[in-house]
């Protein structure tokens, strides 16, 4: 499988698991959870939304320039990311478990990381 391919499925995917989640927040847990878990939550929802799409554009690139490894090592980070601060926020909304926040800035760092490699790859490509 291409990167191209790879990545801009996995965006499509991981961008509907976004609206999915976003969902969820808004019918299922809405009086379920404190408000300012709910905000986690949909803080959550909405970073990984955003990264879901930045894979695709990844994909994208990966397709319209060619597969190079700053672009794998940027959809890799997305997705390290969407796992890691969305992931960590779900799970600390959902459960109250307050220690899981101490995850979250490892997959903010991630999406940095990925927005930097995306540019250079970007840079070199045009």
């Amino acid at each position: 499988m291409t990167m191209a391919r790879l990545f801009l499925s996995l965006g499509a995917l991981l961008a509907g698991l976004a609206v999915v989640t976003g969902a969820f927040a808004a019918h299922g847990l809405r009086g379920r959870v404190e408000e300012r878990l709910l905000d986690v939550f949909q803080t959550g929802a909405q970073y990984h939304f955003y990264h879901a799409l930045g894979l695709c554009l990844v994909g994208l690139a990966a397709g319209q320039f060619g597969a190079n490894r700053l672009l794998g090592v940027s959809g890799w980070l997305m997705i390290v990311g969407i796992v890691l601060f969305s992931g960590s926020l779900y799970l600390l909304a959902i459960t109250g478990v307050r220690w899981l926040g101490a995850i979250t800035p490892l997959g903010g760092t991630a999406f940095i990381g990925a927005w930097f490699c995306l540019a250079v790859a970007a840079w070199r490509a045009l």
